[in-house]
């Protein structure tokens, strides 16, 4: 496609999108949102993308292959479900560590952060493979 306004608009809208992508996966830690639909923006912006431009541009762009990227939400969200097991808990309950932040304060990291980052990296990376491979069918 050749159109200068969806090209134009792709460049003003896709850096928004992907910062939109990780406030709901962080956000839906606590509220609605989380990894699955988080990825599904940061896919949706890597699909307009590649509409505004083409699929090698989109592919420079990310430079990760996407399996690569569901690989790695894949063994993310698996080992997200290995800590409970060393303090006699079952597979994939959540777990919570405090970590010191520079100003004093605490914040808490868990399991389940851990998991929904992985969902993000499988739902990012398989939208991606069928983004990419439609994208590339003459």
């Amino acid at each position: 496609m050749t159109s200068i306004i969806l090209r134009t608009a792709t460049r003003y809208m896709f850096p928004p999108l992907l910062v939109f992508s990780i406030y709901i996966l962080l956000r839906g830690h606590h509220y609605p949102g989380g990894g699955f639909v988080g990825g599904l923006f940061a896919g949706s912006a890597f699909a307009l993308y590649t509409l505004a431009f083409d699929v090698a541009d989109a592919r420079r762009l990310i430079r990760i292959d996407p399996r690569d990227i569901t690989a790695a939400g894949l063994a993310a969200a698996l080992l997200s479900g290995i800590p409970p097991l060393f303090t006699d808990h079952a597979f994939l309950t959540g777990t919570w560590w405090e970590v010191p932040l520079f100003s004093g304060a605490t914040m808490d990291i868990g399991t389940p952060l851990i998991f929904d980052i992985g969902v993000y990296l499988v739902v990012f990376g398989v939208l991606l493979t069928l983004v990419f491979v439609l994208g590339e069918e003459e």
